[in-house]
C-alpha cells in the first residue's frame, strides 16, 4: 500500500445501482484522489427495481461481498461506507436564507455552516407546508448555489466582513422508505453510513469541474433503473430531477424479442455497444447470433422514448428550455445512439452531448492495475470525493420515547432534533407573553409581557443545554418552554399620567387637579387597563364643568362665569394657570352640565378618584380636622363670587338637608366623622384627613377597608376600619 495513504483516511464509498454494486476505496492526497481498490458485482437476481432496494436480505449479500473482495485487496478490515440514493420521488426546496450580525463581523466557517443549517431547517419546513403527507422526508444533499453579503452577490463569504449575509439553497429531500432501505442492507452487510448524498450531486462531483459551473449544462446519470438529472448554470447547480426510466427498459425489450433471461439480455445489450456480432442461447437452449444493428434498431423505440424523457424533464428543470451542453455519464448512457437522439431531443449539436469518463479522470490515480476509466466510475468515485465536501449522514436518537432519524451534519445538537420532532422556536427558548401596542401622544409605546420559563431538556436522564452536541442512540427528552405572563399596563402607570398636575385660580384660591387622558376619544380612568392599539392622548385641559365636578360643587347656571376676566360657559376650556370665577349654589352635588354628559362624565369622576398620586381638590380641602361640612375655604370663595347672596345658600342646604347623613369611621386608628352627603366612598376621606398625596415620590399608595385591599370608588360603611399609607420599597 503507498506509505502516504493512512489506514484513517481510506474513504469506502459504494454505489448501489439498480444492476451493480461498485465498490472504490481511496484517499484524497495533493496530487488528487487515490483510488486503491475497486470492486463491481452484479445483482443476481433482481432485487432493485429503479433505484429502489426490493429485496434487502439479497442486496445486503452483494454488499457484503463486494466488501470482502476490497477488504482482501487493501489488507485493512471496513467498517464505514459513503453511499448515494437514486433519485425516486426526489422533491427539491430552493430558499433563501439570511442571517444579521448584532454589529459588524468577520464571516467564519460555522457562520456558514449555521447559515446552511437554517436553509435546511427552512426547506424542510416549506416541505411539509406543502401538506404531501404521503412521505416523510429526508435530507439528502444541498448546494449552495449563492452568498450574498450586505446584499451584494459574493462567490465565497468567509473571512469578509458582514451585517448581514444571505444564501439561496437548494435542498435534495427522499421519502424516508428509500432511505431506510439504503440503511438497512449496508448494516446487513456490517457497515455503518458515514455519508448519504444523492447521485447526481456525487456525479457532479466528478463530471463538471466548478469552472465549468457558469455554463449552463445537464448532467445525466443513466443507471439501470433510473436517470439522474441535475442543471448547473451561474457557478452553481440550480435543479435536480430523476425519471424512472433507464437502462432496464431496453434489457426487458431484448428479454422479450430473444426470448433470453434478464441476465442474458444485459449481456447482449452490452456487447452490442462493442462487438459486431452478439452471439447469446435462448431460453430453449438454441444458439443465435445476430447483429449489433440489429439489437441496435430492435432498442430504438425504447431508447428515443427515454431520451424524450430526459430531455422534457431538463426543459423542466431548467425553466422551459433547452441546455447549452448535455454531459453523460453511468452505464446506462453507453447504449449505441444514446447521445445523438439526446441531442435531438434537446435541439442542440451531437458535439455538445458527450459521455464523461477518462476526459474527466484527470486528478483521480488508480493504483489498481487492468482498471479502465469509464463513464461507469464517475459516480462511485463522486460518492467518495463528497465525504470530503459534506460528510452528511444520518444518526439515530430515541426523543421523547420515539425513535428519530436525523440528517448529520457533523454539528447536530438537541436543538437539530428538537426542530426535526415539529418543535417551535418559542417552545424551545423563554417567551415573553403578549406585548402591548399603543401611542401616546402620537408616539408608538410597547409594553413587554412577563418572562416565561425555559424548556427543560435531559440527555440521558441528565439535565443539559439546548446547545450540548447529540449522541449515537441517546436518549432525548424536552417539555417546552412556558409563555410569561401577558403585558398589563395602567393608565397611572405612564410618564406622562405620573405627577402631572394642572393649577388653577379659583374663586382666589388655588386649586391642583390632575390632569386625565383620553383614550380612542373617550376618557378613561388612571385605572384603565392599556389595550393592543390604543390611542391615547393626554388632556391639557378641563372644561368648566369638569373643574366643578372636580370640586363637587353645583355652579349657579344663571349667574355669571369669568375666565381670565371673561364671560364663559360650563362649555368653556380652561388650561394651567387659568382663573375661574363663578357663584355656587351648593356643594357636594355637582350636576353633569358639561357637553361630555353621562358615560364619560362618570369616567373623569372615577378617573380623578383613582388618581393615587395626585392631589383631591384645592390645598384649604386638607384642614385635618374631624368635622368634614363643606370646606370653609371653599365656602368663602363660593360666597365672595356669589357677592353675598346667602339666601339662595341657605334655600339650597334646606332643600338638600333632608338627604344628608353622617357616617363614623376609623382612619389610620383614629375616628373621623364624615358629614354632608347621603352615601360616601373611600376618597371622600381624604377632605377630612391630614394625607399628603404628593409625597409618595413614586410609591404606591395602600388602602384598605377593614383589612382588604379597595379601590378608590369603594363605598364607606358606619364603623368601617380604613388604612391608607405609603408603601414603602
Amino acid at each position: 500500500m503507498n506509505e502516504k495513504n493512512p489506514l484513517e483516511d481510506i474513504i469506502f464509498g459504494l454505489d448501489i445501482g439498480t444492476r451493480n454494486v461498485v465498490g472504490t476505496v481511496g484517499y484524497q492526497a495533493d496530487d488528487g484522489f487515490h483510488v486503491i481498490a475497486q470492486c463491481v458485482r452484479e445483482h443476481q437476481t433482481r432485487s432493485m427495481l429503479d433505484g429502489q432496494i426490493h429485496d434487502i436480505g439479497r442486496v445486503g449479500d452483494t454488499i457484503r461481498e463486494v466488501k470482502e473482495v476490497l477488504e482482501e485487496a487493501i489488507g485493512t478490515s471496513l467498517t464505514q461506507v459513503c453511499i448515494a440514493a437514486a433519485g425516486r420521488v426526489l422533491r427539491t426546496v430552493t430558499t433563501q436564507v439570511t442571517y444579521e450580525y448584532p454589529e459588524e463581523t468577520v464571516v467564519t466557517g460555522e457562520d456558514l455552516h449555521t447559515l446552511d443549517l437554517m436553509g435546511i431547517d427552512q426547506a424542510q419546513q416549506e416541505l411539509l407546508a406543502e401538506g404531501d403527507n404521503r412521505y416523510k422526508f429526508y435530507c439528502v444533499g444541498y448546494s449552495v448555489m449563492k452568498y450574498y453579503l450586505n446584499d451584494e452577490l459574493f462567490s465565497s463569504l468567509e473571512g469578509h466582513k458582514a451585517n448581514k449575509i444571505d444564501e439561496i439553497i437548494i435542498v435534495t429531500f427522499l421519502p424516508e422508505d428509500v432511505v431506510d432501505g439504503l440503511y438497512s442492507a449496508v448494516e446487513r452487510a456490517g457497515l455503518q453510513v458515514a455519508n448519504l448524498t444523492l447521485e447526481p450531486i456525487a456525479a457532479i462531483n466528478v463530471a463538471i469541474p466548478e469552472n465549468f459551473r457558469m455554463l449552463n449544462i445537464a448532467l445525466v446519470d443513466v443507471g439501470a433503473g433510473t436517470s439522474d438529472i441535475c442543471i448547473t448554470r451561474d457557478g452553481s447547480i440550480i435543479a435536480y430531477g430523476m425519471i424512472p426510466f433507464a437502462g432496464d427498459e431496453l434489457t426487458e425489450v431484448i428479454v422479450q424479442a430473444y426470448l433470453v433471461d434478464f441476465a442474458t439480455a444485459e449481456q447482449i445489450k452490452l456487447d452490442s455497444s462493442t462487438l459486431d456480432e452478439v452471439t447469446y442461447e435462448d431460453i430453449m437452449g438454441i444458439s443465435h447470433t445476430v447483429s449489433a444493428e440489429e439489437v441496435w434498431k430492435l432498442t430504438e423505440v425504447v431508447r428515443e422514448k427515454m431520451t424524450t424523457e430526459v430531455a422534457n424533464k431538463i426543459r423542466e428543470l431548467n425553466g422551459d428550455k433547452s441546455v447549452s451542453a448535455a454531459f453523460i455519464v453511468g452505464g446506462g448512457g453507453k447504449i449505441h445512439g444514446y447521445t445523438e437522439s439526446l441531442a435531438k431531443k434537446l435541439d442542440i449539436v451531437p458535439e455538445r452531448v458527450a459521455l464523461r469518463g477518462e476526459e474527466v479522470m484527470k486528478n483521480i490515480i488508480f493504483e489498481q492495475e487492468g482498471i479502465k476509466k469509464d463513464p461507469l466510475l464517475v459516480t462511485p468515485i463522486g460518492i467518495c470525493l463528497n465525504y470530503y465536501e459534506q460528510k452528511n449522514n444520518f444518526i439515530m436518537i430515541h426523543f421523547n420515547g420515539e425513535m428519530m432519524k436525523l440528517y448529520d451534519n457533523g454539528h447536530l445538537t438537541v436543538v437539530d432534533a428538537a426542530m426535526q420532532a415539529g418543535f417551535t422556536t418559542e417552545e424551545l427558548f423563554p417567551r415573553r407573553g403578549r406585548e402591548i401596542h399603543f401611542t401616546v401622544n402620537g408616539t408608538p409605546r410597547m409594553v413587554r409581557g412577563g418572562e416565561g420559563e425555559s424548556a427543560v431538556v435531559k440527555m440521558n436522564d441528565v439535565t443539559v443545554g439546548m446547545n450540548t452536541p447529540l449522541e449515537f442512540n441517546c436518549f432525548i427528552t424536552i417539555e417546552p418552554s412556558t409563555a410569561g405572563e401577558e403585558a398589563v399596563c395602567t393608565i397611572e402607570e405612564l410618564d406622562e399620567y405620573a405627577g402631572n398636575t394642572m393649577a388653577f385660580e379659583v374663586c382666589g384660591k388655588h386649586v391642583m387637579c390632575p390632569k386625565f387622558m383620553e383614550v380612542n376619544g373617550s376618557l378613561e380612568p388612571g385605572s384603565y387597563e392599556i389595550q393592543e392599539g390604543d390611542v391615547i392622548e393626554t388632556r391639557s385641559f378641563y372644561t368648566v364643568g369638569q373643574l366643578a365636578e372636580f370640586m363637587d360643587v353645583e355652579v349657579d347656571p344663571d349667574r355669571e362665569i369669568l375666565v381670565n376676566n371673561r364671560p364663559a360657559t360650563l362649555e368653556s376650556l380652561i388650561y394651567e394657570n387659568f382663573s375661574i370665577d363663578w357663584t355656587v349654589l351648593a356643594f357636594g352635588a355637582a350636576p353633569v352640565q358639561a357637553k361630555e354628559t353621562g358615560s364619560q362624565a362618570s369616567n373623569i369622576l372615577d378617573q380623578l378618584k383613582h388618581a393615587s398620586k395626585y392631589g383631591f381638590g384645592s390645598e384649604a380641602q386638607a384642614d385635618g380636622g374631624t368635622q368634614a361640612e363643606a370646606p370653609d375655604e371653599a365656602k368663602q370663595a363660593g360666597a365672595g363670587a356669589s357677592g353675598g347672596d346667602s339666601s339662595a345658600k341657605e334655600t339650597a342646604a334646606e332643600e338638600k338637608a333632608p338627604e344628608e347623613a353622617g357616617l363614623h369611621v376609623t382612619v389610620n386608628h383614629e375616628p373621623v366623622y364624615l358629614s354632608g352627603k347621603s352615601s360616601y366612598i373611600f376618597v371622600d376621606i381624604f377632605n377630612v384627613i391630614d394625607f399628603d398625596v404628593h409625597a409618595g415620590g413614586g410609591r404606591p399608595i395602600v388602602t384598605t377597608i377593614n383589612g382588604a385591599p379597595c379601590g378608590y370608588s369603594d363605598e364607606l360603611h358606619e364603623g368601617d376600619d380604613i388604612l391608607v399609607y405609603w408603601k414603602e420599597s
